[in-house]
Formats: structure tokens, C-alpha cells, sequence
């Protein structure tokens, strides 16, 4: 057989190729506007701005790895934190370094650490269930943590009874669902605001309002929002029910129960103080063939919009009333073989990625199917814009008269999905809004009564 030699700058514009249309690589959301965080203090429900940019900054590759400048701020507003945390979200000036081909982990799985296991595509660092704190049977007492007395061993040692932060710390949360430590925001489950489950569990969103990431939307496939720190994607709540791609929309269920126990060894009692699910080791994992179960790591291989040839995946599970389900996203333990994380530097000649700006791949404001809920429709007071897909660019909305005259005017930023309309000086009538986005444009009529 006769060998083809292929010329060197050939192979390297097919490597280069293959790379660009590497998720890994074209989902981080790359500030592309100069939007800067904001955050909000306690008895104060007006944004203060952080003079730091959000989302991702810069995207550099090569032929192996992918790597993310971020500051870990969202485009969303964060705070306050309700349970004392005296920390805000703070720059944290991070590289991140993820593999553009992640492989399967065949020997003994890894399992999941305090601190980032993982980002979201807006750089913000993703934690798995524990929040330090643990339950020392030696004085009978919570131990690590704001408050109580060292665990035996220090921070990261082995206990036998781990507190869950989601229940333990609900009150901490903002809106987001999201909190710092020591500066670094993140999110230990899925990163979709309080007021947009089914049941709301927490009020902060009342008087502190924020988005999240993404809108869950249980008729379409949920998006990608992230990547674990063995490289393979993180998705939203929903998915094709079958592995195949076929099925239909069902929302992607925890493989994981709660033990039937009344009681724990060398632990605390089962009681209204701690109940079943405060502490991790309160649930046990059960398999089962479904395809729409995810397995021990929360995850199952399947078709997605992202990967139409399949690949592994995370998801951010939640329960019926959409309110967050154990283990969250990613864990106890990782499905790959753990290689990405924080790097100082960049150690090899990479390239720098540059998005398509044409891309309405986002949103697509010629679709006239358009996802847009406005609450409340009609309106009298103040009006919520929400889009139920990311904002990869700027969404200006407008809106107008009967006679065409524009009466306010705002915009859906980028890595946001909501915007409000103050319309309490709006006369009675019926509106339009305009969302404009690349030239083209979408438009919802919005009812005013007074």
C-alpha cells in the first residue's frame, strides 16, 4: 500500500480544524462586550457595580488542551449571603486548563475534593456537595466550618458523617443559587435562580433578584454549561431520554436515594436538627438500566445537541419541583481520569480562539418560536424579560407604542437571560417588545393596565 504524505501545514490546518469545532473549546462564553459584575449587599436590592469583567476573557489552544482565562465572575448579579459570609465575589484572575479529549478512568474511580471540581462556560468554578463541615464523634459535635472546632486531621480529612452544603447552607445562597469562598464564587448545583423552580425554596430572589446561568425549560434539551475536571461536559437539567437521542425531552433523574436509617453510627441521631440528607453518607446509590438514571458519577454516555456522535456527560439533576437533587452535578466520584484544574502558566505554544461573532446559534431572533416568558403579561408595576437560552451577545429589547415610538429601552447582557422595564409611567395600553440581535429582529406584545 502506497503511503500519502500529507504536507506539515495541511495536517496542521486539519488539526487546527478538528480543534475549532471541539466543544471544549467553542462553548466557554468569552466576554466579548466589556460587561463588568455587579453585586448586591444586604438591605440594599440595588446592583453595585465590580469594576471587574465577567464571564471568560481570553480562550487558548493546543493540540491537546484548551485553556480558559476567566475571572470568575458571572454576568449575573451575586450576593448577598444571609448567613454571615462576610465574603463578595472577587477576581480570581484564573487559568484553567481542561483536555480537548478526555478519557474514561478504568481503574479506581477518583473521587470528587473541596474546592473547584469543575467550570461553567462562564469561568465560574463549580464545588461538589460539602461544604467542610463534618461530625466529629469524639465530641459529638460539628467540626471545620465558620464556628466550630477543627475536624481530627484538618481541613480535607476523612469523616465518617460529611455535611451537604445545598441543605445546610440554603441560606447562604444567592439567588443564583451560588456563594464564595474566600472570594471564589461558585455553585455546588444547578446554577438556575430560586424563583424559576417550581416550587421556590428560598425567598432571596424577592428583593435580590438574579438570573443564573440558564433557564430550565423541560420541551427542550437543556444546554451545556460546563465542564468537570476530568474534561467531559456538564449539561442542565434536561435531556433526550434515551441514550440514542431518541425519547423525547425527560429531565435526567439521580441515580441516588436516601438510606432508610433512623439512626447513625458514630453519628447523630436522625432528627429535625439532623435530618435524613443533611450529611452525604444519608444517601445510597442504586443502579438501574433506564437510560434517563444517570449512573454512580451523576452522569451517562449519550447523543446531545454539542456531541450528535455521543459522549459522556454530566447533568445538573434536580427533583420534580426542579429543586436541586443529590449529588448535584458531578460525583461523589469523576467518571474520566481527573487532569484539568487551575495552572499558573501556559507551558506551550498555543492559539488563541476567536468566537463567531455571526453566530446566532444562542438564540436565533428569527425564530418566530422564540422562548421569551414576561411576567406578568398584563403588567402594571415592573415587567421580568426572561429569554430561555443563554446570551452569548447582547440582546437589545425596545418597547414601542402602537405607533411605533419607543417608549424604554434596555438590554439582556451577555452571559444573562433577563432583563425588567420599570412601567409604572407607561399609560394602559398594549405595547410590543422588540428584541433585536445581528439585524435581525423578534417581536412579543406586552398588555399595560392600570
Amino acid at each position: 500500500m502506497k503511503l500519502i504524505q500529507l504536507p506539515f501545514l495541511l495536517i496542521l490546518s486539519i488539526l487546527c480544524l478538528q480543534a475549532q469545532t471541539n466543544p471544549a473549546l467553542s462553548s466557554w462564553m468569552v466576554n466579548s462586550t466589556g460587561i463588568q459584575g455587579t453585586h448586591y449587599v444586604q438591605n440594599n436590592s440595588t446592583a453595585i457595580n465590580d469594576n471587574v469583567e465577567a464571564n471568560c476573557q481570553l480562550v487558548q489552544y493546543a493540540n491537546d488542551w484548551v485553556y480558559v482565562s476567566a475571572t470568575g465572575i458571572p454576568a449575573y448579579t451575586t450576593g448577598p449571603f444571609l448567613d454571615g459570609n462576610p465574603s463578595l465575589a472577587t477576581n480570581q484572575s484564573a487559568i484553567f486548563r481542561f483536555p480537548l479529549n478526555p478519557t474514561q478512568n478504568t481503574g479506581t474511580a477518583t473521587a470528587t475534593t473541596g474546592g473547584n471540581i469543575g467550570n461553567f462556560i462562564n469561568g465560574v468554578a463549580l464545588f461538589d456537595y460539602r461544604d467542610g463541615v463534618a461530625w466529629n464523634p469524639n465530641t459529638n459535635a460539628l467540626c471545620g466550618g465558620p464556628g466550630n472546632s477543627p475536624c481530627p486531621g484538618g481541613m480535607g480529612a476523612t469523616m465518617a458523617w460529611n455535611r451537604d452544603a445545598i441543605p445546610a447552607e440554603k441560606g447562604g445562597f444567592d439567588c443564583a443559587k451560588a456563594h464564595p469562598a474566600m472570594g471564589n464564587y461558585h455553585h455546588h448545583q444547578n446554577p438556575s435562580a430560586f424563583d424559576l423552580d417550581l416550587i421556590v425554596v428560598s425567598n432571596i430572589c424577592d428583593l435580590y433578584a438574579s438570573d443564573g446561568l440558564y433557564v430550565i425549560d423541560a420541551n427542550e434539551h437543556s444546554p451545556l454549561i460546563g465542564f468537570a475536571y476530568d474534561g467531559f461536559p456538564i449539561y442542565g437539567a434536561y435531556a433526550y431520554k434515551n441514550a440514542d437521542g431518541t425519547g423525547g425531552i425527560v429531565r435526567m433523574k439521580s441515580g441516588y436515594s436516601l438510606r432508610n436509617i433512623t439512626t447513625r453510627t458514630n453519628g447523630p441521631a436522625v432528627n429535625a436538627t439532623y435530618f435524613l440528607g443533611y450529611f452525604r453518607e444519608d444517601y445510597e446509590f442504586i443502579a438501574n438500566s433506564a437510560d434517563d438514571i444517570l449512573d454512580e458519577h451523576n452522569g451517562r454516555f449519550c447523543i446531545t445537541p454539542e456531541y450528535p456522535n455521543g459522549i459522556y456527560c454530566y447533568f445538573t439533576t434536580v427533583d420534580a419541583n426542579w429543586n436541586s437533587a443529590y449529588p448535584y452535578a458531578v460525583g461523589p466520584t469523576f467518571y474520566g481520569n481527573k487532569v484539568a484544574g487551575k495552572v499558573t502558566s501556559i507551558n506551550e505554544t498555543v492559539q488563541t480562539y476567536v468566537q463567531d461573532t455571526t453566530s446566532t446559534a444562542i438564540l436565533n431572533v428569527n425564530n418566530a418560536n422564540l422562548m421569551v416568558n414576561i411576567l406578568p403579561n398584563p403588567a402594571s408595576d415592573l415587567v421580568s424579560i426572561q429569554v430561555q437560552s443563554i446570551a452569548k451577545k447582547d440582546i437589545k429589547l425596545s418597547m414601542v407604542d402602537l405607533t411605533g415610538k419607543e417608549v424604554m429601552n434596555t438590554t439582556i447582557f451577555q452571559g444573562s437571560t433577563i432583563a425588567y422595564l420599570d412601567t409604572r409611567t407607561v399609560y394602559a395600553g398594549t405595547y410590543f417588545l422588540v428584541f433585536a440581535l445581528d439585524g435581525k429582529q423578534e417581536v412579543k406584545k406586552l398588555l399595560i393596565q392600570k
